[in-house]
């Protein structure tokens, strides 16, 4: 399907983009990119997305990043469902997350040291589904609305109220209208 497609890329570079700083060619492709409707909400989210892309460098982007997810003992804004749900990183979301991961095959790579309720992880996870050959065990509606549903308005919202955030301001206005669609797709 031709909608399915269009959501997991966009999945796919929210989990790019909150994993890790962008590279510079990202960048230019985020700015390089044709908007088909910007009047509509999307539309406009994307047109602040790539005027942010434009004016920005990786170099700068790099400190941006650190500053709010990583700081000196943690970032401006922590990107895990557990802590956004019960005030606490590791908790029965996690688990949750985890048997539902566990039920589409996916589980967590020994070198990675965040939880799997990473909001970039999560992201990537409905790419997968949404690309996924055949039905998956876990469809995309109940993944969403088991993990992502619950507490990403509100990170995004952070993300956008955020001193640091620049740059992650308009990824974070483009991440809460593009969540918004999602609720309303999955309705």
């Amino acid at each position: 399907m031709e909608q399915d497609v269009w959501r997991a890329q966009h999945y796919a570079l929210l989990a790019t983009l909150l994993a890790a700083p962008p590279a510079q060619s990202l960048l230019e492709n985020i700015a390089a990119v044709e908007i088909s409707d910007p009047e509509s909400e999307m539309g406009r989210a994307w047109l602040q997305l790539k005027q942010a892309a434009g004016a920005a460098e990786a170099g700068a982007l790099k400190q941006e990043f650190d500053d709010l997810f990583i700081g000196l003992t943690q970032g401006e804004v922590i990107p895990y469902g557990s802590y956004y749900q019960t005030g606490f990183l590791h908790e029965k979301p996690l688990a949750k997350l985890r048997q539902d991961l566990a039920l589409l095959g996916l589980e967590r790579q020994q070198d990675r040291k965040e939880p799997e309720d990473h909001i970039a992880a999560e992201c990537d996870v409905m790419r997968l589904i949404l690309t996924a050959q055949g039905t998956p065990v876990v469809d995309a509606s109940t993944f969403f609305s088991r993990h992502i549903s619950p507490w990403a308005n509100q990170f995004f919202d952070d993300l956008a109220k955020a001193d640091s955030a620049n740059f992650y301001r308009r990824l974070a206005h483009f991440g809460a209208v593009f969540m918004q669609s999602e609720m309303q797709a999955m309705k």
